[in-house]
């Protein structure tokens, strides 16, 4: 795999005015050129003869001797660092100016500056971690909630890691002996083999089918809910989203359709983050505007994870609307009747909606001015789509859509085996789909993946990281 070899640089705080920044420094020539910039409070200028694992105190200076700040360099040699070459770190104050003149004269003495992830991929390459723990890194920094944080610390710490490897070495245990059965059947037996296997495969299937099933509720609480408010005009759906965002986020007005784009936020309830859109009044409009508006509200809706369906209860009674049908079928819906404390009508309400949508959608009595029924909405939330648990369980998640692809292709190459085993077919058959199973596994810790993948990867970590 193409591998640069150079020396990079890049600032690893952020590009804010602080009390503190970091510039982050790894290659085999980071510490002979920190060097030329450094001097210490005796006037030595060279790092080399300082121990690894350590931070010393000195100044950063420019080409003619000047001092440009009082800095803090620590110094760590390979093979015993995050990307497994030498790395030096300088402490300095956390000015953009200061940053930025130091950043220029490393450039300026043989640095590069890095590309976004490029010390977490150096770490990849140099062996240092898988990409499974690689990816960790990204998701604890974006971590939103507890769980994502707990989970990318499992990941990090190699749980997913070791659940995959092992996988694979039982599948190229079972690979080798059908090669060898096939090239030297004096000396391998593979009387009742088929039985054998087909167990193994049962049991490697079920694994997979459990991280697979662990997917859905680990993205769902590592990048929060989809959601998105649905509704006619007016019937409460902008300030519904601004009780659950805490803050004015969405115009209200008694006009109608006065929302005519999507809004979006991102909202906290308890341990779980919802991603709520709220949309333009569904209805027939001749306003070309609002027409665009509720265009995007259906197709935004169709992608959701959840669709919170706001109805006015002063309307007295619930005409079924097709475009709200069709949209709300098969999905998390829960229906929410609005205006709860002007209406005298809301049993009635309720029935009708049992009647037109189905008796399994949850139907709860709100009113946004008396700000009731949001307690009841996280509660039936949290059973839709955690079993009725926020706290998840003590296991590794998978929250990652390209390693719930991999692992579908593995578990698809899989049941190809049974069925092979059921049809009685012969052993090389075996080989082909436990040989792709083994791949696809690979993929995730990256040991079957090729080079624009990596750098697609990488492509979406931080600068400095």
């Amino acid at each position: 795999m193409f591998y640069k070899e150079d020396t990079i640089c890049a600032i690893a705080t952020a590009m804010i005015d602080a009390g503190i920044g970091i510039i982050r420094v790894s290659g085999e020539k980071s510490i002979d050129i920190v060097s030329k910039l450094y001097i210490d409070a005796k006037g030595d200028f060279s790092l080399n003869n300082y121990q690894s694992h350590t931070i010393n105190y000195g100044f950063i200076v420019d080409e003619n001797k000047n001092k440009i700040d009082e800095v803090m360099v620590s110094v760590m040699k390979a093979p015993r660092t995050y990307t497994r070459e030498d790395v030096v770190e300088i402490n300095t104050h956390g000015g953009r100016i200061i940053m930025e003149t130091i950043i220029n004269l490393l450039i300026s003495n043989g640095c590069r500056l890095a590309e976004p992830g490029e010390f977490t991929k150096r770490a990849f390459l140099n062996g240092r971690i898988d990409l499974t723990r690689a990816e960790a890194v990204m998701d604890l920094i974006s971590a939103q909630n507890a769980f994502a944080m707990k989970n990318s610390e499992l990941q990090l710490d190699g749980a997913l890691f070791k659940r995959i490897d092992s996988l694979r070495k039982e599948i190229l245990y079972e690979m080798a002996f059908i090669e060898s059965a096939i090239d030297d059947p004096e000396n391998y037996d593979l009387t009742g083999y088929d039985e054998r296997l087909s167990e193994k495969n049962h049991d490697w299937i079920s694994k997979l089918d459990s991280l697979i099933n662990s997917s859905e509720e680990g993205i769902i609480r590592k990048d929060g809910i989809k959601t998105v408010i649905i509704g006619k005009p007016n019937a409460g759906k902008s300030s519904l989203l601004n009780k659950l965002a805490g803050e004015e986020k969405a115009i209200v007005t008694e006009i109608e359709g006065t929302t005519r784009d999507i809004i979006e936020e991102t909202i906290r309830l308890g341990d779980f983050v919802l991603r709520v859109m709220d949309t333009a009044g569904i209805r027939d409009t001749e306003d070309k505007v609002e027409k665009i508006g509720v265009e995007r509200a259906v197709k935004y809706a169709q992608n959701a994870d959840l669709i919170l369906y706001i109805i006015d209860s002063t309307d007295k009674t619930v005409s079924e609307d097709k475009r709200i049908k069709d949209i709300i079928n098969k999905k998390h819906v829960i229906v929410l009747l609005n205006k709860n404390d002007m209406s005298d009508s809301i049993s009635i309400l309720e029935k009708d909606i049992h009647n037109i949508y189905g008796f399994e959608i949850p139907v709860i009595k709100t009113s946004m001015v008396e700000e009731t029924g949001i307690e009841e909405l996280k509660r039936i939330i949290t059973y839709m789509f955690f079993n009725g648990s926020i706290t998840p369980k003590e296991e590794v998640y998978v929250t990652n859509l390209r390693q719930k692809e991999a692992l579908i292709n593995a578990y698809d190459s899989l049941k190809k085996v049974e069925a092979s085993i059921n049809a009685m077919m012969s052993e090389d058959f075996y080989s082909i789909d436990l040989m792709n199973a083994y791949a696809f596994l690979g993929e995730i810790i990256g040991q079957e993946v090729d080079e624009d993948l990596v750098e697609e990867i990488f492509s979406k970590f931080c600068m400095g990281k």
